[in-house]
């Protein structure tokens, strides 16, 4: 069976409002099966290989990335496709940016995926059970400071400058390749649709 071309049709807000509900939901189901990544013990987590901590008493436990969101982006080509509506929609890449934290960086090697479900997009062949196009969701920790409430309603920094400092430095593969596409703010909501990459400002 060939391959169905990528859908050509304009990604709108209510498009990339759908993708902020989609993504909450997974982290909030990543958060849940993954504790260790919710909620740190501050002096007793032991990081290795298999994230392996000794289990504190309720009381102990301090957030460590489950408040830390700053921005969640549209990423690669579906991200370019909503700039210039030619590039073409395959799938959805949608990454979740963190404020690092000193005790341990966000894992990089989690990624999930998700059904976008019956939409104006079609669906892919070869997506299996998916009844629309596939999201790929993944996420990065960044250097910056996160606030104490929701994205959008914090002191911290601002997820733009964040998210353009990390694709200036450069300084891991994820950052170079995403750099060379777009990026497109869905989350903070007062962010919804801002296209933070690429910039004209040096």
């Amino acid at each position: 069976m060939s391959e169905l071309a990528p859908s050509l049709e304009r990604i709108t807000k209510s498009d990339l409002r759908r993708l902020t509900r989609i993504a909450a939901d997974e982290r909030n189901d990543f958060f849940s099966r993954h504790p260790e990544w919710k909620l740190l013990y501050a002096r007793r987590l032991i990081c290795t290989r298999t994230y392996n901590y000794q289990r504190p008493r309720p009381s102990e436990w301090k957030l460590l990335y489950a408040r830390r969101l700053i921005c969640t982006a549209l990423c690669g080509r579906s991200a370019l496709h909503f700039c210039n509506g030619t590039a073409g929609v395959e799938e959805f890449d949608v990454w979740s940016f963190y404020a690092a934290h000193s005790e341990a960086p966000f894992p990089h090697h989690r990624q999930s995926y998700r059904d976008f479900g019956n939409s104006k997009f079609d669906k892919a062949d070869g997506a299996g059970n998916y009844a629309g196009r596939r999201i790929r969701l993944t996420g990065r920790s960044l250097s910056a400071l996160p606030g104490d409430n929701p994205p959008g309603d914090n002191p911290g920094d601002n997820p733009v400058v964040s998210l353009q400092s990390y694709f200036r430095a450069g300084r891991s593969t994820s950052a170079r390749k995403l750099r060379d596409s777009a990026a497109v703010l869905i989350e903070p909501e007062n962010y919804l649709a801002y296209v933070a990459w690429p910039t004209l400002i040096a």
